[in-house]
């Protein structure tokens, strides 16, 4: 089935589980033109057996296949810890979407789905994933695990982030990731999404905190999310407008052209210091424009799991 006709069909994401799924697979039908041409033999369900290892776990119908012996992989040989963490503000939510596709996504639902992407290759990995959710509350929390029925739950909690609708939720960021911090004990591989928009934040204390996820040897990649077009070019008509702050409520009615280019230069200064700051704390910074795919989320994964191990 195709992912817009899924997305149709469920109205969001009733099906984010299949969704998942499929992009993982587009993703990994177009890494054989890419430089991770062949990890798509390691990405499955066997090791390659290793002379003197038990002979108790090999399967061997693969082997009459293949002529190769692979042992079974199981739950408990979990290799790698993982933990997602999703700002869940209500700017996160921009734009406001009645019907998503997938060349149509909000911050949240890119968010989400990426999230279930990684989660699937993890979960084919057998690795353990753990999930956060916070605004201006810690709203969801739930330690590394790798069953069936903990991805299960977690799947469901990433669709009913993307169909929720919070309104005037401001981000204490620097607050919850401290939090976080000290919930993750043992090392991990820790995935963050947000759109680092802050009201009245003192930014060393938002950094700070970042740095805080990277005690006990984590390693940390920061998902930034935006909208390129509406957040960055600032691309709108030159008609008057009410522009709100969805996470305020405060508005301001203008012309787009009055302040763009102003405004253009104020955020691009913003991200160049968010990529100085992680690049200072060896924080990995990756853009997530939700207009474009998730092969660069994906991509970063692998070479972040590689790295890890």
């Amino acid at each position: 089935m195709d992912i817009q006709q899924e997305l149709n069909k469920t109205g969001g994401f009733k099906n984010l589980d299949l969704l998942a799924k499929q992009v993982v697979e587009g993703f990994i039908a177009g890494m054989h033109k890419s430089p991770f041409h062949g990890f798509s033999a390691e990405f499955a369900e066997h090791k390659i057996y290793n002379q003197g290892e038990s002979t108790k776990h090999i399967d061997w119908k693969l082997y009459a296949k293949t002529d190769k012996l692979f042992t079974k992989r199981y739950e408990e040989e979990t290799n790698l810890r993982c933990h997602l963490i999703i700002d869940n503000s209500s700017s996160m939510h921009f734009p406001e979407l009645k019907l998503f596709s997938i060349g149509n996504l909000n911050k949240i639902a890119f968010s989400a789905l990426a999230s279930a992407s990684l989660m699937h290759m993890l979960k084919k990995q057998r690795d353990a994933v753990g999930l956060s959710v916070y605004s201006d509350s810690y709203d969801y929390y739930s330690p590394e695990k790798g069953s069936e029925r903990h991805h299960q739950m977690l799947l469901h909690q990433l669709s009913e982030l993307v169909l929720s609708k919070p309104e005037k939720k401001q981000t204490k960021t620097y607050t919850y990731l401290h939090q976080i911090a000290e919930k993750i004990k043992r090392r991990s591989l820790i995935f963050f999404f947000t759109d680092m928009l802050q009201t009245f934040v003192d930014q060393d204390k938002l950094f700070e905190a970042l740095r805080h996820l990277k005690h006990n040897k984590h390693e940390v990649v920061l998902f930034h999310v935006f909208d390129n077009e509406k957040e960055v070019l600032f691309d709108f008509d030159n008609t008057p407008k009410k522009y709100v702050d969805v996470e305020t409520g405060e508005y301001i009615n203008l012309y787009a052209e009055n302040i763009k280019d102003n405004y253009k230069k104020l955020v691009n200064d913003y991200f160049e210091t968010i990529r100085l700051k992680c690049g200072q704390y060896k924080i990995k910074y990756v853009e997530a424009d939700i207009n474009k795919k998730f092969d660069n989320i994906l991509t970063t994964y692998m070479i972040e799991r590689q790295r890890f191990l």
